[in-house]
Formats: C-alpha cells, structure tokens, sequence
C-alpha cells in the first residue's frame, strides 16, 4: 500500500510520520508546494517543534517516510490520499470573519481529480465544515479519468506540544464514511492501517456528516471550559477567591472532571477559535441564530481575557506604560511548541505598543522572524527587542509577563531577576506557573490570573 498526504503542516507531517514509523510496509509521500517546509522535514531542523518528532521522522525518513513537492506524481502512486492542507478563517466575502476558507482544500480535490488514473481513497484530514466531503466527492465524480473515489473523514485530535503521545496512544480514531458497502470497504481499509498499534475499540467509525461535525464539536466543548474558568477568574480577583481553588472544588465532580480548567491569559492555537467561529457560521447559515450566538460568546470572552490581562498590567503601572520596558516570557500559544497562531502574546504585546511599551521578547523555540510578523513589525522597530535569555529581557525592565507556561519559567533565578529590575518590580502569571508568595518574599509586586491580590506598594 502507499500513502500520499497533501500538506506537510503541523497535523499533516507528524501524523504521517507515526503511520510510517508503525507500518514499516507502507510507503508514505509526504508532499507539499512550499519547497522550503519540505527541505525542513528532510534536514535536522524540522518546521514543527514537537517533544519526540525528531526521533520519529528519522526512524522512517529515507526508508518508507519521504517528504517531496512532487505532488502529481505521489497522487499517482497512491492508493490512499490524505488532504491536509491549511483551512484558515475568511478574511474576505461571504462569512468573512467566521466561515472556513476551503479554497485550498478545492484546489486538492481538483489537482486529484485531474491526476489520478486509477481508484482512490480520499482522506480528509483538515478540519472542515460539516458537508465539505460532499464538495470534495463532486469534484472527483468529473475526473476525467474512469477513477472511482471514496471520501472519508478522518479528523485529527492531537493536542500540540503532546502530538507524538496524542498519535502514540490516542483517546480515539474517528473516521466517516458512506453507508454504501463501498464507503464501508474504504472506512475498513483505513482503520485497518490504525489498528497496527491502536486498539480496534478506540477506532470509532461514523457516517460522513457527524465525523466532519464531531472535530468542530470537540474543540469548541474544550474552548468553551477555558472561557467559562477565565470568566470565573475575573470574579475570583474582584473577591479575592483564588481560581485555583475553586476549580479543583468543582474539577472532583464526577461529572465535570479536572481537564481544562486552568485559568490563563487566554487560549490560543490554530483550531479553537477558528472552528468555534466555524460552527458559528454554520449555525448561522442553517438558520440558528441562538445557537450561533451561544457559541460566539466563547471566543468574545477569550479576547476580553486577553484585553482584561494588559488592562490590568497598565493600570498596576500606575495607569502607564509609555516609554517603559516590558519583559515577555513566552510568545508561542503554549509550552513545547514553536507555534503562535492565535497566541494570547501576540494581543497582549499588540495592546502594549499601542499604550507605547516597549516589549522585550523571549521565547526558546519561536524564531524571532516570526515574532516580527505576528506583531507587523519591522526587525528595526524600536519597540521590539528579540532577547536570547530571560535575563536579558528582564534587564532593567519595570515588569515581567509571563505568558506560556514553558517548564523552565518555574525554574528561574528569580532573585537575580528581581536585582536587574527598575524598582518596584512587578510580575504578572498570565498561565499560573509560578509560587507568587515566593516571588512577593523577594520583593515584587506579584499578580495572577484569578488569585488574591496582593498589598499594594
């Protein structure tokens, strides 16, 4: 059997990369348009920072793991072909704002319409509105080749900093097919490749149409526990009730549970927001207005945690941060990752350059290029410095943020911070990592997401 994957991104490369390493008998062609993505997965220096990737690329790279742009000629080749490309939100016309951008998601179905010469699986693997496999299928039934095509769904729940042991040990494997033997056949065939090292009773199998809304759904129920803890931060500061404690009250009922109820300066990613405003769209073209609403309010009360966070820094810097240096510990949307799509730091720094701070930057994993886009900013603005450790941001800066929970923040040498600080220090915990009555000992004036305030200076 061979493989084909259309998109060598942050679901499209690691994903692959398993299959390869677990099914040493299947060929698996990774291909994609951007030449330089694909010469990253073929060097040491992959575009994706995930704990463990590396070791699982080269235990298959070169063998039966190969990353390529030669995109015909893997669709020719394969039997089975995944599409995972990017499906960002529309930034223009009808549903600008909300609905997902398929255009590249088309192009693939039409390129594999095109190329193809013999029968295909077709696997989508990007998170899509509910019915796209409707669109893909019709693309294909014009090729004008004699090719018959089945179209599954296929949706990833990978979390990103736990990809690998997300692809290792999954909670489950969605696939959706048509309820004709046919697409019954090719939903076989693809869970046939997971049950190489998944357990056949986390495979689950669906029709079409509730696989492609079951990833939508996901995300926006996890989304959702984030917002309505953050919500209940804001009340925690203005009671002085602590965040932490309240959900680990209410996280040991059976029926809520522990996950996701961290309290933080926001979430962020590359799926929350955009398939929440996804299932907002189509809540709103089917004709359901209250749900859509619903829905929408979660990422309304995201973004004013995030607005809430910098108001807060501002207003304990005595109503000001013109001209003053602001120290920001972590820029990726969270910890073992380089990436910062949708990430609260880049709101949060944005906030402060329009109050006119002066943001000094570190991040292990992020380059600095891509802080500089995020931001749209120039490598020669004087608002923005790039440092290479902690204590170089923190040097003669009038606050410290922390704003991703990287392991090693925890880790500190937070007396020698607070020494190269201008006087008072202060610090805010945008993630809850760090022991804020320690930090207060030392001598700075130390703030958390929903904890009790401290005694003003």
């Amino acid at each position: 059997m061979k493989i084909c994957c259309i998109g060598a991104g942050y679901v499209g490369g690691p994903t692959m990369a398993m299959i390869a390493k677990k099914c040493p008998d299947i060929k698996v062609h990774v291909v994609d348009i951007n030449p330089e993505r694909i010469a990253a997965w073929n060097s040491d220096a992959l575009p994706v920072f995930e704990p463990g990737l590396q070791e699982v690329v080269e235990a298959a790279r070169g063998k039966n793991l190969f990353f390529s742009t030669k995109v015909e000629e893997a669709i020719r080749e394969a039997d089975i072909i995944f599409i995972s490309v990017n499906t960002p939100t529309k930034t223009y016309g009808i549903g600008a704002g909300r609905a997902a951008d398929l255009k590249y998601v088309e192009l693939c179905a039409r390129q594999i319409a095109e190329v193809a010469d013999c029968d295909k699986i077709v696997v989508e693997k990007s998170t899509l509105p509910v019915r796209t496999a409707y669109s893909i299928r019709t693309i294909l039934s014009k090729s004008p080749s004699k090719a018959k095509f089945q179209v599954l769904s296929n949706p990833e729940f990978l979390a990103e900093g736990t990809a690998v042991e997300d692809l290792e040990n999954p909670d489950r494997v969605l696939i959706g097919g048509e309820t004709t033997p046919e697409g019954q056949k090719a939903v076989q065939a693809l869970a046939d490749i997971y049950a190489r090292w998944v357990k056949r009773d986390k495979i689950l199998t669906t029709n079409l149409w509730s696989s492609e809304l079951s990833k939508l759904t996901a995300n926006a129920f996890l989304a959702q526990r984030v917002s309505s803890i953050n919500a209940i931060s804001a009340l925690c500061e203005a009671t002085d009730a602590d965040v932490d404690e309240v959900a680990r009250a209410i996280g040991t009922d059976s029926r809520i549970g522990p996950k996701f109820l961290k309290a933080s300066v926001g979430f962020g990613g590359s799926c929350f927001q955009k398939d929440i405003l996804n299932l907002v769209y189509l809540c709103e073209h089917f004709g359901l207005p209250e749900v859509a609403r619903y829905w929408e309010q979660v990422v309304v009360m995201n973004d004013h945690q995030k607005h809430r966070f910098t108001q807060n820094v501002v207003q304990r810097l005595f109503n000001t941060v013109s001209g003053k240096r602001i120290a920001v510990f972590g820029f990726a949307f969270k910890k073992d990752t380089n990436d910062t799509r949708e990430s609260p730091a880049i709101r949060v720094c944005a906030d402060l350059m329009a109050e006119q701070a002066n943001v000094a930057i570190y991040d292990p994993k992020v380059p600095a290029a891509q802080i500089y886009a995020d931001l749209k900013a120039g490598q020669n603005s004087p608002q923005i410095e790039i440092c290479k450790t902690p204590y170089d941001a923190a040097k003669d800066a009038h606050a410290v943020l922390v704003l991703t929970e990287w392991n090693q923040f925890g880790d500190l040498d937070w007396k020698r911070i607070f020494g190269d600080m201008l006087k008072p220090a202060f610090l805010f915990d945008g993630r809850n990592i760090l022991d804020l009555a320690a930090l207060r000992k030392l001598g700075f004036s130390a703030y958390g997401i929903g904890k009790p305030r401290p005694c003003d200076p």
